[in-house]
C-alpha cells in the first residue's frame, strides 16, 4: 500500500530518524521498510496522544499559566494541549534558516568543549540532565557557535538520523541554559520578564515546557524570541 504524508500520524517527533513525516513520506515510495521506524503508528505502543494534535477546536478559556489573557481570536483551532492533556500559551518553532530548534547549552563539565575541540558543525548527542529541563530523551544536533573560555553551545537539534549516518562527539549529560526561535502559533501576547508555558513544535514527546521571556522581537508574522530558565512539566 502507497502511503503519504496524511498516512503518518503528523507528530514530526523525529524518532523515526527524519526531522518530519513529510521528509520521511518522500523516502517511502523507494524504502517502505522505514515505516517500521514510526514508533507511533507501531500496534504494539500505547499511545496516550491524538494523531491529529491541531484536529480540534482551541478551548475556550484561559489555561492560568500566565496572567495575561488569552486571545480566543488568535488561536485558528490549535489544540493547546500537549500529549499528557497539559495546557500552554505558544508554539516555539525553529528559524528557517536553521536546520532544527536552536538550544543554548553547557556541559557538567564544561573543560569537554575543549577537550573534545568542539567547533561549529560538528554532530553532537547529549541529554538535558536535572532541574534544567530533565528531558528523557538524548539530543542530537549541529553545533552553530562555541565559547570555549565558558564552554557554551549553542547548537540546533536535528534528530538521530545524522549522528547514525556521520558519526557524533557525546557530550554526555548537559544544562539547556536557554532556547532561541520564533513564535507563530500563540493564545496570548508574551511579554518580556514573564514565565510561559510552551511546546517546542518538533518536541519528540510533544511535551509543553516553561521558560522565563528575556529577548522579544515583534515580526509581521509573530516573535522572535529567546527563551531561559527551563524546565519541563
Amino acid at each position: 500500500m502507497s502511503m503519504t504524508v496524511s498516512d503518518l500520524p503528523g507528530l514530526n517527533c523525529g524518532l523515526c530518524g527524519y526531522r518530519t513525516c513529510a521528509e520521511m513520506a518522500e523516502q517511502l515510495p523507494m524504502k517502505p521498510e522505514l515505516l517500521k521506524r514510526c514508533l507511533p503508528m507501531s500496534e504494539h505502543r500505547e499511545r496516550s496522544f491524538e494523531t491529529k494534535p491541531f484536529s480540534v477546536p482551541s478551548p475556550k478559556k484561559d489555561c492560568g499559566a500566565c496572567s495575561v489573557a488569552c486571545a480566543p481570536e488568535k488561536t485558528d483551532g490549535v489544540k493547546w494541549k500537549d500529549s499528557l492533556g497539559r495546557e500552554f500559551d505558544f508554539y516555539l518553532e525553529h528559524f528557517p534558516e536553521d536546520p532544527g530548534p536552536r538550544e543554548i547549552i553547557i556541559p557538567h563539565n564544561p573543560m569537554i568543549t575543549r577537550e573534545m575541540e568542539i567547533q561549529r558543525g560538528d554532530i553532537l548527542i547529549g541529554r538535558p540532565l536535572g532541574m534544567s529541563c530533565g528531558c528523557p530523551i538524548t539530543h542530537c544536533g549541529v553545533v552553530m557557535e562555541v565559547d570555549k573560555r565558558t564552554g557554551v553551545i549553542v547548537w540546533c537539534v536535528t534528530g538521530p538520523l545524522q549522528p547514525r549516518q556521520h558519526g557524533f562527539k557525546d557530550v554526555g549529560y548537559y544544562i539547556a541554559e536557554g532556547y532561541e526561535g520564533l513564535i507563530k502559533q500563540t493564545r496570548c501576547e508574551p511579554k518580556i520578564g514573564m514565565r510561559y508555558y510552551f511546546q517546542p513544535q518538533l518536541c519528540m514527546l510533544q511535551w509543553r515546557h516553561s521558560g522565563l521571556v528575556n529577548y522579544l522581537n515583534r515580526l509581521k508574522d509573530g516573535y522572535q524570541v529567546r527563551l531561559e530558565g527551563l524546565w519541563i512539566g
